[in-house]
């Protein structure tokens, strides 16, 4: 035996011996962590941006589940249910926030919270071309209404759904031979129902809220057939996190009280109208895919200061949420809300052109990047510095850096440093000390500013190449 086969042959019996350990990580471990992490996956309902703005029924849940536990919430994508599923077993996320049918297959899997809501699956089929000429009665005798009429047909669904089970124990239950294809990985299943639209696809199955909404922008298409009973929706966990699971189940019981909750659900599954205006924009992600209409100018202007452009945008829309007319009680105006002096300063004779509004806001982001310069090297903290001192002035900054030194923290480290003195410069026994030359400041207003930029900014990453 060669030197190298007695290695192989030594690591195959210890990899053999040597299987994957279960991931244990409870609410303790995660509140230690400092954050939670959701697996979730982008779709027109559960989580998206548009215009600029970070929405969706599953987002907007876990912002209420995140201010209830008083932990942010970091969101991770998986590319289908199965990567979900496989994630979460590798601890890579510590709860799946994705309306999941409740199957025991599944059960087997993952512990799921209480029901968030009820549906049922229904097949998404075209009606006739020339449905809008012909009596209901007429179109109702070519669409597929009976499930026995599906023998021998095709249809294709979302990889690792609940469908693909449920349309396979039909086929077996009516004797019938449905011939049941999964869709290629990421393929989610409003691209499906697109497919069906444009005759790409004959028929696919989905959850009948969706479907039904689907439907109002796509009236060619029907979604009144069932291929299911009533099924159960909810959110997942590990076995091993029963204190999570406690908790997520406590706060669902107590906001399922209340009008929010609903609130939440219309919007997304019951207007109608706005589904439609989202899905037709090009600012939608899954139409146009732009973020603001200055898409290509912040790719040029952003590449000037060696930022990501998707920052400038994250910074902008906080700013002015893309309205080239905003203007503040104080008199900052347009997109990057210019004060007038800086605004003259950096080159803008007319704040309110889009144009000179952003190529002066970037040359005076240059200005900062090149004051910071001198004393944050590093480039990624410099921009927590560039970002505070753009909504506060690098005074206050400094003044903060001042007491970070004083207290013994790191003066060049904003996170946890910088950031928890600049909150102090409100409290009088400190914007009165030696060390602070600038007064008063509103600390909260610049330390959420950089917060909220930057997780504006991750979310751009995850949708925006």
């Amino acid at each position: 035996m060669t030197t190298l086969l007695k290695i192989c042959c030594v690591l195959l019996f210890f990899c053999m011996g040597c299987e994957r350990q279960p991931v244990v990580t409870d609410f303790p471990e995660i509140a230690e962590r400092g954050e939670l992490i959701a697996i979730t996956s982008y779709s027109p309902f559960s989580y998206f941006v548009y215009r600029g703005e970070v929405m969706g029924y599953e987002y907007e849940l876990l912002r209420l589940f995140e201010s209830h536990i008083g932990l942010p919430v970091k969101i991770r994508l998986a590319r289908d249910f199965d990567d979900m599923i496989e994630m979460l077993a590798r601890g890579e996320g510590d709860l799946i926030a994705y309306g999941l049918t409740v199957t025991s297959a599944r059960r087997e899997s993952v512990a799921f919270t209480d029901p968030f809501n009820v549906t049922r699956q229904v097949l998404v089929q075209r009606k006739p071309e020339n449905w809008r000429q012909m009596m209901l009665h007429q179109v109702e005798q070519q669409l597929i209404r009976n499930p026995m009429e599906l023998d021998g047909e095709t249809i294709v669904v979302r990889r690792g759904s609940a469908y693909v089970e449920r349309l396979r124990n039909l086929s077996s239950e009516i004797g019938a031979d449905i011939h049941v294809e999964e869709a290629l990985e990421g393929v989610i299943t409003e691209e499906l129902i697109h497919q069906v639209a444009s005759q790409e696809i004959d028929y696919t199955v989905a959850d009948e809220n969706i479907a039904l909404i689907k439907t109002a922008f796509y009236q060619d298409l029907d979604a009144s057939t069932a291929v299911s009973l009533p099924q159960q929706t909810a959110w997942a966990v590990r076995h091993s996190s029963e204190a999570l699971l406690d908790s997520l189940n406590a706060w669902l019981s107590g906001i399922q009280k209340h009008a929010d909750y609903y609130m939440i659900y219309n919007k997304y599954y019951e207007n109608r109208r706005a589904f439609r205006t989202r899905y037709a924009s090009e600012y939608f992600p899954f139409g146009g895919g732009h973020i603001s209409p200055y898409d290509s100018l912040l790719r040029e202007k952003a590449s000037l200061i060696d930022w990501d452009w998707r920052l400038l945008a994250a910074l902008i829309f906080r700013e002015s949420r893309f309205d080239p007319a905003a203007e503040s009680w104080a008199g900052a105006a347009g997109l990057m809300q210019l004060m007038p002096a800086t605004a003259k300063e950096f080159g803008a004779t007319d704040p309110w052109d889009p144009l000179q509004n952003i190529a002066a806001g970037v040359r005076y982001i240059h200005w900062l990047e090149d004051y910071w310069l001198e004393f944050i090297p590093d480039a990624q903290e410099r921009k927590q510095f560039v970002l505070a001192s753009y909504n506060v002035g690098q005074g206050h900054v400094q003044d903060a850096r001042r007491l970070a030194r004083a207290h013994g923290d790191d003066a060049d480290r904003w996170h946890g440093h910088v950031a928890q003195y600049m909150l102090k410069k409100s409290n009088p026994e400190y914007y009165n000390r030696e060390e602070v030359r600038f007064g008063y400041a509103s600390g909260i207003e610049p330390v959420t500013y950089v917060e909220s930029i930057h997780n504006l900014y991750a979310h751009y990453q995850l949708f925006f190449d």
